[in-house]
């Protein structure tokens, strides 16, 4: 099973983790490229969608709105993200007033509510962790998205040089319910300066699945079940836009491996 999806320049409209890749239920995965005045439209059908400008600035317009001029980080490495939200079976256009790059961040959904964006001052930051495994994380639909959202949780991660994250290592397979939730993720990385790199491990109990991917500059990755902690190289920063979604709700409660769980010990 591919779950660890290489970097590819397409200028346009780029399928990434198809809806069709049998890989996960309810999330995938597509990327907008655009050169300043070109333009994109898609349609979201049974998926709700985010829209996160990576770099740059465009004006969306969706379910009769529009929004202009939205964005402007030069980089996810200069400030805080601005996305927007655009429910399931709606259109939606993008017209890009800069060179712009988007994810297009999809989950399954049956439920339509309305359109809104996140600006960069309704970003929720969060220092995380201690010693070698300190991050940044930057909730965008979260909490502040009850009841605006059916399945969809999204947010954003950074990892200073040599740093790690999804750490001490956690997954959410659902494999001890109820206490552990069922959601599939998917993450979509960049590095700075982008010629570094970083590795993504993947790991069960049972090492059915035991794994490491290098993470380079426009990968992608498909979680469906295990552990998966992040770490970036020494001079290198590494950032991971993640979301997720399943069956038991919007709820996080990451089950910790036990074998490491004494790294929270003071």
């Amino acid at each position: 099973m591919q779950r660890y999806y290489k970097a590819t320049q397409v200028e346009g409209y780029q399928d990434i983790i198809r809806e069709d890749d049998h890989v996960l239920t309810y999330l995938a995965l597509s990327k907008v490229s655009l050169k300043q005045g070109q333009s994109c439209e898609s349609q979201t059908n049974g998926y709700e969608t985010a829209l996160v400008i990576l770099k740059g600035k465009a004006t969306v317009t969706a379910e009769g709105q529009q929004w202009i001029n939205l964005g402007g980080r030069s980089s996810v490495f200069e400030g805080k993200a601005t996305t927007v939200y655009v429910p399931c079976q709606s259109a939606y256009q993008i017209v890009a007033e800069t060179d712009v790059e988007i994810a297009v961040c999809k989950v399954k959904a049956e439920e339509k509510f309305a359109p809104f964006v996140v600006t960069p001052e309704e970003v929720v930051v969060h220092q995380r962790g201690k010693a070698q495994w300190t991050r940044e994380v930057h909730d965008i639909i979260a909490d502040n998205a009850d009841h605006r959202v059916h399945r969809m949780v999204l947010g954003e991660t950074f990892n200073a040089p040599g740093q790690w994250s999804g750490y001490p290592p956690h997954k959410h397979d659902g494999e001890f319910a109820p206490e552990e939730p069922n959601l599939e993720e998917i993450y979509y990385y960049q590095v700075n300066p982008e010629q570094g790199f970083g590795v993504q491990l993947h790991y069960t109990k049972d090492l059915s699945i035991d794994e490491a991917h290098i993470i380079r500059h426009g990968d992608s990755f498909a979680i469906d079940r295990g552990y998966h902690p992040v770490v970036s190289a020494g001079g290198y920063q590494v950032y991971y836009l993640w979301f997720m979604a399943g069956e038991t709700g919007r709820k996080l409660k990451p089950y910790e491996d036990p074998d490491h769980k004494w790294l929270n010990n003071d």
